[in-house]
C-alpha cells in the first residue's frame, strides 16, 4: 500500500435538521514520512479538539516515541478524515504482525498511558468515528488491540470488542489537596503531621532542596536518572515492570526531557539531600491537568518517607504551574488512592475484524493477558534483579 493512499469517500448517518454534513474524505498514511509532514495540521486539529486525558496524542509525543519503538516489524498505519478540504479526524494507529495475526494498535504503546482518536467537536462528530470504524473494517487486519481506552475518551467503547481488562485512574483535585504547608487538611492530622516528621528525618541526613525543570540539557540528565532509580526500587521489591527496564524507556524520557522546543509538556519536579536527587517526578501537563508518569525515589532514602513527600511536592509544583487536577494513571494502587478524589475506568479490549481475530478472541485473549501480569508480579525479587541486569547490558 503507498505511502498515502486516498480511501473512498465515507457514506454516514443521516444529516442533522440544522446542516447537512459535507462528504468526509479519508486517507491511509502508511510511513514516517507522511507521518512528519502532517505535524502542522495534526498540531492544529489538536488545538481546536484535543483533551487533556488526549496528552499522548500530540505529533511531538508521537514522534520520540517513534523515534525509539518503531522499529521493521512494524509500520505506522494513521487513518485521517477531511472535511471539505479540513482535517477533522486522526486515528494514530500502528500495524503490526504477532503470533499470525495482523494486528492494529495504538501509537505510542506501551509507553502512552491512555490510547485514543482525535476528532473536531460538533454535531457531525459520531458520524465521522462510524465512518473511521467503516475504513477500520477494510484494512484486513484480524484484531484492534485497543489498549488503555479512558472511560471519557473520545472513542467510545465498541459493543463487539471484548474486554480483556479494566483498571482505574485515580486522580486527585490539587485546590483541595495542596496547602503552603505541604498536605492539606483534606488529609488526616496524621499524614500531615508525618509529612513534617519525614522532612526532618532527611533533614538529618543532608542538607534538602526542592526544584522544578523544563525541557532541556539538565532535565535530560535528569530523566535518564529518574528510570534508574525507578527501575532499583522496583527491583528492590521484586516487581517486574517490563516496559520500564526496556531500554527505549530510558531513550524515550531522556529525548523527551531534552527537547528544549517543549511541545509535549513534559516537566520535571525533584527532591535533592546534599546535593543529590533522591526523588524524581516526570509529569506531563496539558490543558490544567497533569499526568504523573514517572515518580521515582531513591530505595535508599526509602525508611525516611522520600516517595510521600515526593508526591506531595509534585502536587505543589503542578499546582504552581496552573493544573487544576493531578492524574496519578493506573492502576489504582493502594498508595495512589490515598491521595485520591475520584478516578476514571481505563479498559484494554480487544476487537476482532476477521474471523480469525474472532477466533482469538473466544479462545485465548480472555485467559493469556491476565495469567501473564499474574506470573510476572509473583517473581521472586533476585529473578527480577538478574533479568534487569541483563536487559541493561543489551540496551
Amino acid at each position: 500500500m503507498p505511502a498515502r493512499a486516498a480511501m473512498a469517500e465515507a457514506g454516514s448517518r443521516p444529516p442533522s435538521d440544522d446542516a447537512a454534513m459535507a462528504p468526509l474524505a479519508l486517507d491511509l498514511l502508511t510511513d514516517r514520512a507522511a507521518f512528519e509532514a502532517l505535524k502542522p495540521e495534526w498540531d492544529g486539529l489538536f488545538a481546536r479538539a484535543g483533551m487533556p486525558q488526549q496528552l499522548f496524542l500530540r505529533h511531538a509525543f508521537l514522534r520520540h516515541w517513534c523515534d525509539h519503538y518503531l522499529d521493521a516489524g512494524s509500520r505506522v498505519c494513521i487513518l485521517g478524515g477531511r472535511s471539505s478540504g479540513r482535517l477533522v479526524m486522526l486515528w494514530p494507529l500502528l500495524r503490526r504482525r504477532s503470533l499470525g495475526l495482523d494486528i492494529l494498535q495504538f501509537m505510542g504503546a506501551p509507553v502512552a498511558q491512555f490510547g485514543d482518536v482525535l476528532v473536531e467537536p460538533g454535531p457531525h462528530r459520531q458520524a465521522w468515528l462510524d465512518a473511521g470504524w467503516k475504513a477500520l473494517d477494510q484494512l484486513g487486519a484480524d484484531l484492534f488491540e485497543i489498549r488503555q481506552l479512558r472511560a471519557d475518551a473520545a472513542l467510545s467503547r465498541p459493543e463487539a470488542a471484548l474486554l480483556v481488562q479494566r483498571q482505574d485512574a485515580p486522580f486527585a483535585e490539587l485546590e483541595r489537596r495542596v496547602s503552603a504547608e505541604g498536605p492539606s487538611l483534606a488529609y488526616p492530622a496524621r499524614e500531615r503531621s508525618n509529612y513534617r516528621r519525614r522532612l526532618r528525618r532527611l533533614a538529618e541526613r543532608g542538607e534538602l532542596g526542592f526544584g522544578a525543570l523544563t525541557p532541556g540539557a539538565e532535565a535530560r540528565e535528569l530523566a535518564a536518572t529518574a528510570v534508574t532509580m525507578k527501575r532499583r526500587a522496583l527491583a528492590r521489591h521484586g516487581i517486574l515492570a517490563p516496559t520500564v527496564a526496556d531500554p527505549r524507556f530510558q531513550k524515550l524520557f531522556a529525548a523527551l526531557a531534552g527537547d528544549a522546543a517543549d511541545e509535549a509538556g513534559l516537566r520535571l519536579s525533584l527532591v535533592t539531600c546534599a546535593g543529590r536527587p533522591i526523588g524524581i517526578d516526570i509529569s506531563f501537563d496539558c490543558l490544567g491537568r497533569s499526568f504523573g508518569h514517572v515518580i521515582a525515589s531513591d530505595p535508599d532514602f526509602e525508611r525516611e518517607g522520600i516517595g510521600r513527600i515526593l508526591i506531595h511536592r509534585a502536587f505543589a509544583e503542578a499546582r504552581a504551574r496552573g493544573s487544576a487536577v493531578f492524574d496519578l494513571l493506573a492502576p489504582a494502587d493502594p498508595y495512589k488512592l490515598e491521595h485520591a478524589d475520584g478516578s476514571v475506568a481505563v479498559y484494554d479490549l480487544a476487537m476482532p475484524l476477521s474471523r480469525r481475530g474472532r477466533l482469538v478472541c473466544a479462545l485465548a485473549l480472555p485467559r493469556l493477558r491476565p495469567t501473564l501480569k499474574t506470573m510476572a508480579k509473583r517473581l521472586p525479587a533476585a529473578w527480577v534483579r538478574r533479568w534487569l541486569k541483563v536487559t541493561r547490558r543489551s540496551g
